[in-house]
């Protein structure tokens, strides 16, 4: 699992939110209900997987985890 492309690069959450500093970052993903974690140094981390769902650009897969569904259509 290669983890640079688990997660935001600061490029990409800058452009996301159009913010530079982390406090305003934090309060444009707030607003666009996209989960975010603060890490000690005060940089945030963006998983990926959860913009492009928040965002629906994932139709392939309902779950975050990617878990088999099952076909409700077949009972």
């Amino acid at each position: 699992m290669n983890l640079n492309h688990m997660f935001l690069s600061n490029s990409e959450l800058a452009e996301l939110t159009k913010r530079s500093r982390p406090s305003a970052q934090i309060s444009i993903l707030k607003f666009m209900g996209i989960e975010h974690r603060t890490r000690p140094d005060g940089s945030l981390v963006v998983l990926r997987k959860h913009v492009e769902l928040s965002l629906g650009c994932n139709s392939n897969s309902s779950s975050i985890n990617n878990e088999p569904q099952p076909n409700w259509s077949a009972i």
